[in-house]
């Protein structure tokens, strides 16, 4: 009968150590990422969320989800304790269907619903809408993407290996939506990198 708390204590452990300092840290880089698209945000050192959860996605949503904000998660997460994780540390609450959640982890890019299933906004409220935390295999060494659009200059290149496969259709359709659409941070381990909706992805 001792086992089962022991086990619970250490599924919650993991938060922010100074949630005021540590949240400020992340929020700030969290920022910087989704105001200049392509750049990586180190979120390492902060949250260390149950596996297969990234630091820095337990790092994002310490920082960005509370109980106002519903989040949808995949089996791999939902396995993982993620729920409860997130219920103690943020005040959270899961939804089992993707367009009712403000935030989305999935931890297996198989997983990942069709970005239009997800919370839109409306024209008036845009902001009404899903930001995705998406795990990819790597930040570099990937698949070769042009970054256009506010906060890049001219175009940036960038490398991401493990997204799905028909990441850049659905992105196109989802730039088509604008001002709505979804928002993306793609997670690997301790860095992030931001795709807010009006970045343009092209392959190449």
């Amino acid at each position: 009968m001792v086992a089962a708390p022991m086990q619970d204590a250490a599924l919650l452990d993991g938060g922010f150590a100074d949630p005021v300092f540590d949240a400020q840290a992340a929020f700030v880089r969290i920022m910087n990422a989704f105001a200049r698209p392509g750049t990586i945000a180190d979120l390492g050192g902060l949250a260390r969320p149950p596996r297969p959860v990234s630091p820095a996605a337990g790092a994002a949503l310490a920082t960005l989800a509370d109980y106002d904000t519903p989040v949808w998660l995949d089996a791999a997460a939902r396995q993982a304790g993620m729920a409860d994780w997130l219920a103690f540390h943020t005040g959270a609450g899961v939804v089992d269907v993707p367009d009712a959640a403000r935030f989305a982890l999935c931890c297996d890019p198989a997983a990942l619903p069709a970005l239009g299933q997800l919370a839109q906004g409306i024209d008036a409220y845009p902001d009404r809408s899903t930001t995705i935390l998406l795990t990819v295999d790597a930040l570099d060494g990937g698949l070769p993407l042009r970054l256009a659009g506010p906060g890049i200059e001219t175009e940036t290149r960038v490398e991401v290996a493990g997204l799905p496969a028909d990441f850049a259709a659905q992105w196109h359709e989802n730039a088509r939506r604008f001002p709505r659409g979804v928002d993306l941070l793609l997670v690997c381990e301790d860095r992030a990198m931001a795709l807010p909706r009006t970045t343009r992805v092209m392959e190449g």
